[in-house]
């Protein structure tokens, strides 16, 4: 990772206290950028001391806006800005001890389209319009918002694929707005991820499964490339970026590419 130097750039990674948001912010991290963690529980995180947390709940506008304020306080700028803060995946089971997330739409609970539009697009929207105002008179930047194939494939719940599909959009409609700015905007999915979640589960097959980490290199390929605007406003997977750029997951593995149709 030692070609992918963001040596001097300043990242934001929302949602970082665990999952794939702790993984980007570790990886960035160790790819020199000066790194800012939002999250709500963001002090009890496992993350290296050298970077910022900042506790946010980014349903909160003000919250919001004084995480932003303190990086141009103590920054100056951002460089980067990864959306993967969101809402939704909580109280799957619900008071009755049924599991809701596979249920029709017309049984779905409308806390979690509240949550998954709140807590993820519209959290992703508004973290944007901040970036996009401290990016642009830089003419310079990168805006990667964390989504998934669900955006383009029934995936059993009608609230995630609707959310995922208006996060590909923000990210082509931001893209098309930023464009003349230098400033670049994409979509990136990652693959089956040994979160937490997922490794307490205990139904996955995480053979082939990719660590939060490698997501965040990801993020730091495209950071450090300096024609990364030839993938502006484009969905990207995580690990087609790797062949791509040639870096590996932390083993040394080269995790599969995850398609539409493998999903």
């Amino acid at each position: 990772m030692e070609r992918f130097s963001l040596r001097g750039q300043v990242a934001l990674v929302t949602g970082a206290s665990r999952g794939i948001g702790r993984g980007v912010a570790l990886a960035l991290r160790h790819s020199g950028a000066i790194v800012y963690a939002t999250g709500r529980t963001i002090a009890r995180a496992d993350l290296e001391p050298s970077i910022h947390r900042v506790r946010c709940d980014h349903t909160d506008d003000a919250a919001v806006r004084q995480a932003f304020e303190r990086i141009q306080s103590e920054q100056g700028t951002l460089h980067i800005l990864v959306n993967n803060a969101w809402g939704g995946y909580e109280r799957m089971v619900d008071e009755t001890g049924r599991f809701t997330w596979t249920a029709p739409f017309w049984e779905q609970p409308a806390w979690r389209w509240d949550a998954m539009m709140s807590a993820g697009v519209r959290a992703a929207f508004v973290a944007s319009q901040h970036a996009a105002r401290m990016m642009t008179p830089l003419h310079r930047g990168l805006i990667v918002n964390i989504s998934f194939w669900a955006a383009q494939k029934y995936l059993r719940n009608v609230i995630y694929g609707i959310s995922k599909a208006a996060t590909d959009k923000l990210t082509s409609d931001t893209a098309e707005e930023l464009n003349s700015y230098g400033v670049s905007v994409v979509s990136l999915y990652p693959g089956l991820v040994k979160t937490e979640a997922v490794v307490g589960a205990g139904v996955f097959d995480l053979s082939t499964a990719e660590t939060p980490e490698f997501v965040g290199r990801a993020v730091a390929a495209l950071a450090s490339d300096p024609k990364v605007e030839r993938w502006s406003g484009r969905v990207l997977v995580a690990a087609t970026l790797a062949r791509e750029y040639g870096f590996t997951d932390l083993d040394g593995r080269l995790p599969p590419v995850l398609t539409r149709d493998d999903v």
